[in-house]
């Protein structure tokens, strides 16, 4: 419960962080009339906030215990669920899933784009405004991609989504049986893609509600940005396994499991056991 706890919290603060800066950092985008251009529209931030956070964090809710969770030390009450690890880890995702929401956002823009951020393009659409408009749809649908993807990375907030569970002889399918286990979560996450589509493609709710357009070629950005995404949060998850491993190793923390039931896990100790009870029988 407590581990599930903290990858809600998790889930939910590092996408506040990751909105939080692209917003603030997108106001250095500026129009001919000195007035900021948003990467992220209103309405768009709204959507984000109630598609990937509310049912993807109730199936967080609702996972199973993580395999290796008997061989970590007991939680101190006194930090509660905010622990060094899950501050920091908060901080490094959230921005990095600003860092590629502003880059996508830019190499719209000024990549494929000329760079006119056109005028009053927060207001409504025209023709001058297109570009702008195409960027933000691309900048909207890599933070959905981002959020929802983060959530089934939170299932272990430490092995990696690919290799969850480690004694599995699955090596390349396991995360499919991973990601289906949770039926809550992985629905909530399908919705999640499917809500997109109307969201961009339909008149009237993608230009004047959501203030974006439809996209085409960007869905290759769309693409590559989520295969950095996995890269980025893979390798976070490497360092840190590589630090508790050697900080296990420093303070000869052993594996509270093997510590425990050590004496019902080897055939040698059932055999002694077994060996001692038939001695006491003989000498009864």
């Amino acid at each position: 419960m407590f581990d599930n706890i903290q990858k809600f919290v998790l889930h939910l603060l590092a996408e506040n962080i990751a909105q939080a800066c692209t917003l603030l950092i997108g106001l250095a985008f500026k129009d001919t009339t000195g007035r900021s251009v948003f990467p992220l529209s209103p309405v768009e931030i709204l959507w984000v906030i109630m598609i990937t956070s509310g049912m993807p964090d109730m199936g967080l809710g609702v996972e199973i215990a993580a395999p290796d969770i008997m061989a970590r030390p007991p939680q101190s009450l006194k930090k509660g669920i905010f622990t060094l690890e899950i501050i920091v880890d908060i901080l490094v995702y959230g921005v990095w899933m600003a860092c590629l929401c502003l880059a996508s956002f830019s190499i719209i823009l000024f990549g494929f784009g000329d760079g006119n951020l056109g005028i009053d393009c927060n207001g409504s659409y025209t023709v001058e405004c297109d570009t702008v408009f195409r960027a933000r749809a691309t900048t909207f649908v890599c933070l959905t991609w981002f959020a929802l993807f983060l959530a089934w990375e939170m299932v272990n907030m430490r092995r990696s989504f690919f290799r969850m569970q480690p004694k599995s002889k699955r090596y390349f399918t396991q995360w499919m049986f991973d990601v289906w286990r949770n039926q809550f979560l992985f629905w909530a996450v399908i919705a999640g893609f499917v809500t997109i589509f109307p969201t961009l493609y339909i008149p009237v709710i993608n230009h004047v509600v959501f203030k974006h357009a439809g996209i085409s070629w960007e869905w290759i950005l769309v693409f590559v940005e989520a295969i950095l995404f996995f890269g980025g949060v893979e390798t976070w998850k490497w360092a840190k396994r590589i630090y508790f491993r050697r900080t296990a190793k420093k303070t000869g923390k052993a594996d509270l499991e093997a510590m425990v039931f050590s004496r019902y896990l080897t055939s040698d100790s059932v055999s002694s056991e077994s060996e001692v009870q038939m001695d006491e029988k003989k000498g009864g």
